[in-house]
């Protein structure tokens, strides 16, 4: 059974249950780094491989050196199989235990290549999984116990137990190391989900703020824009063709050409056709004036610069503001309040009409409702306050207060 897992290109990588630093497969995450083991293992069974074979040639005569060569060019050979096949991650059991027996015999002959059984160890561990790896290193540490045993002549029983001892160390050793080697491939499976899940989730998440920004977009400035413009040709349709029906009509033209350029705009970057090039007390007050003409406007503080997503809140606060009066209060005067504070700016819209009670507005719905909602949502956005004052019979105010970088002048008043 193959020591390296299995993967798809698309799966994240998972390791096989035997899976451990070195001899892991090439697409395993720690593969770059443990290449170094695995090259400092196959090296150093190499060069004990090369010592042993010199020792016992030089201790032996040519009639046993050649079958020690044979036997030790055998098991270098399928050393370098089995190695290739842990590498590639393929099946290599049967390859492996014809190393081990080979080895058995090699060793057992030969005692002077034991050193080399710690690589094979190694080897034996990162090839197979499960039962045949721990059968496949018990052979290799009792071959090698017996080979030891025998060059002392059965009388250091060290050299019997020595081999086991280590054997069993190394197995525990490894199992721990294995161990965390997994534990550390499932938590970087895990944050890897939990990555992909966040940035799902962010994506949904700017989905719905773009488009909660896109209707508020849409309500401050065409729903608004159309539904004066039927109230006007309403109120046309009734009083025609008297002298106040042609104005109703030219100005609800004017809201529907206002609404339209509105709407090409905001497909072109959602800007404010005539309102974003002017400064900002004259655009506030052409954004109220759109739907209260008799509008009229008072600025306090020192007028200075504001960010532009400032700007374009406090103008949308203002057209929706002024198209609720429009279409709801019945109110005689209109006062717009802006104001420049150290580090911040301020907006009251105020009117004298039928008022209404806050707590009790309706909810968001087709037929409407959307408008305090988006205004406050526009303010706090941006880090500002939003509030509504109002009673039944006593007018409403509609107040925001938005954070900006301050200048410290004096303040001024300027009316128009």
């Amino acid at each position: 059974m193959s020591r390296a897992s299995v993967q798809t290109p698309d799966s994240p990588v998972r390791a096989g249950p035997g899976t451990a630093p070195g001899f892991s497969s090439g697409s395993d995450p720690g593969r770059t780094s443990v290449a170094g083991i695995d090259l400092a293992v196959h090296l150093g069974f190499a060069v004990l491989l090369v010592a042993s074979l010199v020792r016992y040639v030089m201790r032996h005569s040519p009639a046993d050196n050649l079958v020690i060569l044979g036997l030790a060019a055998g098991a270098c050979l399928l050393y370098a199989v089995v190695a290739v096949l842990a590498r590639q991650g393929r099946p290599g059991a049967p390859w492996m235990f014809a190393l081990v027996a080979l080895w058995a015999v090699l060793v057992i002959a030969a005692p002077s290549f034991a050193w080399c059984s710690f690589a094979l160890f190694f080897l034996s561990r990162a090839a197979l999984a499960g039962t045949a790896a721990y059968a496949a290193a018990g052979i290799t540490a009792a071959a090698t116990a017996a080979g030891l045993f025998r060059m002392s002549n059965g009388t250091d029983l060290a050299m019997l137990l020595g081999p086991l001892a280590v054997g069993a160390m190394l197995t525990l050793i490894y199992d721990q190391i294995q161990h965390d080697a997994e534990e550390q491939r499932r938590l970087h499976a895990e944050v890897s989900l939990a990555q992909g899940q966040l940035a799902a989730s962010e994506r949904r998440a700017g989905t719905i703020e773009e488009r909660e920004r896109v209707s508020r977009e849409i309500h401050d400035t065409v729903t608004q824009g159309l539904a004066s413009s039927l109230l006007l040709l309403e109120a046309a349709g009734r009083s025609w063709p008297s002298d106040s029906a042609h104005t109703d009509l030219g100005r609800a033209s004017a809201l529907l050409r206002g609404s339209l350029s509105e709407t090409r705009a905001l497909v072109h970057e959602l800007a404010s056709p005539g309102l974003e090039n002017c400064p900002l007390p004259d655009a506030l007050l052409l954004a109220a004036r759109q739907y209260v003409p008799e509008a009229r406007l008072l600025v306090t503080g020192q007028p200075r610069p504001v960010p532009a997503d400032v700007r374009h809140a406090l103008l949308r606060v203002v057209q929706s503001a002024a198209s609720n009066i429009r279409l709801h209060a019945s109110a005689d005067a209109v006062t717009v309040t802006f104001g420049f504070l150290p580090e911040a700016v301020t907006l009251d819209i105020y009117d004298d009409g039928g008022g209404f009670d806050p707590a009790a507005a309706a909810a968001p719905s087709s037929v409407g409702g959307y408008g305090l909602r988006a205004m406050r949502q526009r303010v706090e956005q941006l880090g500002g306050t939003f509030s509504v004052q109002s009673a039944p019979g006593e007018g409403t105010i509609v107040a925001a207060q938005l954070p900006v970088a301050g200048d410290g002048q004096q303040p001024v008043e300027h009316q128009a």
